[in-house]
């Protein structure tokens, strides 16, 4: 793996005279003197705390790091992207997502962002007091968000986030796959006269959003809802307002949504309809404001104590220097519960790239596998691997201090869990140590129990989970994204990689459903693979 950067050069140098080294000396009272390595490496900003303390860096290391973001040209992306210049150029476009959370008035498209915002807010606040009723007069009490990726995987793990602030009298619920079970699962337990849907899709043409909006439509009519009074169940949010009215959803419910903003970039976006209705509007603003005071730590902080460029730094060490082909995010939050698979999308569709912004192709790995499941439960599930497989995979840990729910003896025991982990994975068992353990009359158990420890992971400390608290946490993502692509010189916005399987799976959709003469010429497995469900069909 190759950078022409001196900094490259110079940080792989240094990883080879430090690779051997462990943390448990780096720790040792003897080779830790104040400010200790615990102080040097905590940073805080926009109110979230970050432990780097526990990875496998030094203070040459970070000063190395550091120096290659600034010769990357970190900084000018960063601030090109925020000044709402083409960043995203194959696709000859801006990636403005944080103009959705500005508040200065000269910010770009501030006027039409404050527009939809509001709009958003009078109908989420009719919704909410009952004012907005189905075709029967009830009022809603299920809200089903149908979308998929950035158009389901962000306002899910918001609302499940917030859940403990959402409005008791509605319950929310996310249908993404095509799969119709999803849907099935959902409307087989929901009273239609008191459900409102919310169509989410960029184009409205996206097949697997397009197919349950369909069959959800049915599911109206079927259940006795009049075709002139779907309008009172439906609103759409998409940049293609024609297709939307043209499937049925009154011009009046249409919510706008922009090419300038990303699907994995858009929860702060009308995409988002569902987390206000859940959340409320006020709550909503507090999301936003989180975001905000993340991005202005972005830009203002310097690098050597900013978080997301700390955070993608430390990713690229382990990535490009130690060989690490994945990382997990570990929650110890069950609010967080779907964090890291909005991450896995935020991440690998952003930089799962291999063609450098000038077209060549890199010679160097690129995004890392992102991976995740809320502690504890993983502790019991993978965690045997982390500690004591011979792959190193580094770990952000996040912890909210203070819990969310009432049962408060539970939050110490959850806490408690979090940080050993992070320390045994440091710590590891020695030889020595584990014949302590196995005693003189067990000696064979003593290669079982030994932990090589050394595992690098990083700890996130929120205070307590709030709307501020989690927009900041989810912008200090969404800006390590930036810091690694413009390190790796790819694009973060495009996504051209998801496009080549939609392409082919209309065309094997099309072969399922022809007169056998019609099928196209596959390649012996997809030509199996279609008779065999070609039959199955017919059954």
């Amino acid at each position: 793996m190759t950078n022409p950067l001196p900094a490259w050069s110079a940080l792989q140098t240094h990883y080879e005279q430090i690779r051997d080294e462990k943390l448990r000396d780096w720790f040792a009272p003897a080779n830790d003197p104040a400010p200790t390595r615990a102080e040097r490496f905590t940073f805080a900003g926009a109110g979230l705390g970050a432990d780097f303390s526990k990875n496998r860096i030094t203070d040459a290391t970070l000063k190395l790091l550091v120096q290659l973001a600034r010769e990357a040209g970190v900084e000018a992306r960063r601030d090109a992207m925020f000044k709402g210049e083409v960043v995203n150029p194959t696709e000859g476009r801006a990636a403005l997502h944080t103009a959705l959370r500005a508040t200065e008035a000269d910010a770009p498209f501030h006027a039409q962002i404050a527009a939809e915002r509001a709009k958003m807010a009078k109908f989420a606040d009719a919704v909410r007091s009952g004012a907005w009723t189905g075709y029967t007069g009830k009022r809603i009490r299920h809200v089903v968000n149908i979308g998929i990726g950035g158009s389901d995987l962000g306002p899910k793990m918001v609302v499940h986030a917030l859940q403990h602030l959402e409005l008791p009298e509605i319950t929310s619920h996310f249908v993404s796959n095509v799969d119709g079970a999803d849907l099935w699962r959902t409307i087989e337990n929901i009273d239609p006269e008191e459900t409102l849907a919310i169509i989410v899709s960029k184009t409205f043409t996206t097949l697997e959003t397009m197919t349950n909006a369909l069959s959800m439509r049915d599911w109206f009519v079927k259940h006795g809802c009049p075709q002139g009074e779907l309008a009172k169940h439906f609103v759409g949010v998409s940049a293609n307002p024609a297709e939307v009215v043209k499937f049925g959803i009154a011009k009046e419910n249409v919510f706008e949504m922009w090419d300038w903003v990303g699907g994995r970039y858009s929860l702060w976006s009308a995409v988002g309809l569902s987390i206000m209705i859940a959340i409320g509007p006020q709550q909503f603003d507090e999301l936003l404001a989180g975001a905000h005071d993340m991005d202005k730590h972005f830009r203002e902080a310097p690098l050597e104590k900013n978080l997301p460029v700390l955070l993608g730094m430390i990713g690229i060490w382990y990535r490009n220097f130690f060989g690490s082909q994945s990382y997990l995010v570990a929650p110890y939050s069950e609010a967080l519960h779907f964090l890291p698979s909005y991450l896995q999308q935020l991440e690998m569709e952003s930089n799962g790239k291999s063609a450098r912004l000038d077209g060549k192709f890199v010679d160097y790995a690129t995004s890392a596998i992102t991976w995740g499941e809320p502690g504890t439960n993983g502790q019991h599930a993978f965690f045997q691997m982390l500690h004591q497989g011979t792959t190193i995979v580094p770990i952000d840990f996040i912890a909210v201090l203070t819990p969310e729910h009432p049962l408060a003896d539970h939050h110490p025991k959850l806490l408690a869990n979090c940080f050993a982990q992070s320390e045994a994975m440091m710590l590891g068992r020695t030889e020595e140590e584990a014949k302590k353990i196995a005693g003189p009359d067990k000696p064979e158990l003593v290669p079982h129990i030994m932990f090589p420890g050394n595992r690098p992971t990083t700890t996130l400390l929120v205070d307590a989970l709030t709307a501020r608290s989690l927009g900041a946490l989810i912008a200090l993502y969404e800006h390590k994204v930036l810091v690694q692509a413009s390190v790796w010189d790819i694009n973060p916005f495009d996504q051209w990689g998801v496009e080549l399987g939609k392409i082919l799976g209309k065309v094997v959709e099309a072969d399922l459903n022809a007169a056998s003469a019609d099928v196209k010429p596959h390649d012996s497995s997809t030509a199996a693979l279609i008779a065999r469900a070609r039959a199955a069909l017919k059954r």
